[in-house]
């Protein structure tokens, strides 16, 4: 059933949650849930296309030999999937992030509020809240800076071309262990307009409320072979710079869902975020020094992973799996 309706991917252990259940039920979007072998095998519910382990394997994809089971990455199965069908966009999100209604993201390309450029990395939170609070992912020397907060008074409308939306989650948002284990007080964040970053300005952004255009479909990869709290935002640090070599934004839109978070180990998350705490600067200064910009999407982000291969942020097993997703990304739009 081919489809350019946008296509919402999850990937889930669990059987149907709230979350999914209200994301089914949105009609103007396909849902599609990749399952993995800790999935309930008789995984079931209403207007939701749900790939098994078996459904994954039957796809032909070099990258489900590689592929770990048991793991988040299994959600590069769905984008797969997704492609496949004739999505014109891919959003991410998770099994405990309820939508509110009326959740969309906004328009590709238009004009929005957008901030200075330049500024390195900033806390977009302290945009959309007076909390003290920050996304995870964020350098800690930066998290009581004031300097890395962005001033009303800096955001001017700008006509743009937004590769990414990332959109806010209420409840238990996106934080570090650091901030659960210290603080951990909800946020709700405030109903304020969409901010995109400017060129040389970046946050770290997640994979649980998030919109991709189909120009920047190779930069969903998921590294499958980092700690998982480091996977996603591995995947944004690499992003940003990629999009900027072509024109592309990261936006930022308010809280569209609430976290209802699923059972954690705060100490487990925090040794698993330890590469996010140490490495984001030196991500982005390897992918830099990596990129070309006569080469395409695809080839500049196989350069970054290979210069972060040997900064030893990432093994050969992930540069072998990227190759192998790479490989698949490119005859699904050969074949369109």
């Amino acid at each position: 059933m081919s489809s350019s309706k946008p296509t919402i991917v999850i990937t889930s252990i669990f059987a149907p949650t709230k979350a999914v259940n209200k994301f089914a039920t949105l009609i103007d979007y396909q849902l599609v849930v990749a399952g993995d072998k800790k999935s309930p095998a008789q995984w079931e519910a209403d207007n939701v296309v749900y790939l098994s382990v078996q459904d994954q394997e039957a796809m032909g994809m070099g990258m489900s030999s590689k592929l770990p089971y048991n793991h988040y990455g299994r959600k590069m199965m769905g984008y797969l999937y997704a492609m496949q069908q004739g999505a014109q966009v891919i959003i991410d999100t998770d099994d405990d992030n309820i939508p509110y209604d009326g959740w969309e993201f906004p328009a590709m390309e238009g004009e929005f509020l957008t901030s200075p450029g330049g500024k390195g990395f900033i806390n977009i939170y302290k945009t959309f809240t007076e909390q003290h609070i920050w996304p995870r992912g964020l350098p800690l020397d930066l998290i009581k800076s004031k300097e890395h907060v962005l001033r009303e008074e800096d955001l001017q409308n700008q006509s743009v071309k937004i590769g990414v939306w990332q959109g806010l989650a209420d409840g238990d948002p996106d934080v570090d262990a650091i901030y659960r284990l210290v603080d951990n007080t909800e946020c709700y964040f405030n109903d304020h307009a969409p901010v995109v970053l400017a060129e040389g300005t970046l946050c770290p952004f997640n994979s649980q409320n998030t919109a991709f255009r189909q120009e920047l479909f190779p930069l969903l990869y998921l590294p499958a072979y980092v700690t998982f709290r480091f996977t996603d935002i591995l995947r944004g640090l690499v992003a940003q710079p990629i999009m900027w070599l072509y024109g592309y934004q990261l936006g930022f839109t308010k809280a569209t869902v609430v976290q209802e978070r699923n059972p954690h180990d705060y100490v487990k998350d925090f040794e698993s975020e330890i590469p996010c705490y140490l490495h984001p600067n030196r991500v982005i200064a390897a992918v830099q020094r990596s990129l070309d910009a006569s080469l395409t999407v695809s080839e500049n982000l196989l350069r970054a992973y290979q210069a972060l291969e040997q900064e030893q942020i990432v093994t050969s097993q992930e540069v072998e799996l990227l190759q192998l997703w790479l490989a698949d990304v490119a005859a699904l739009t050969a074949a369109k």
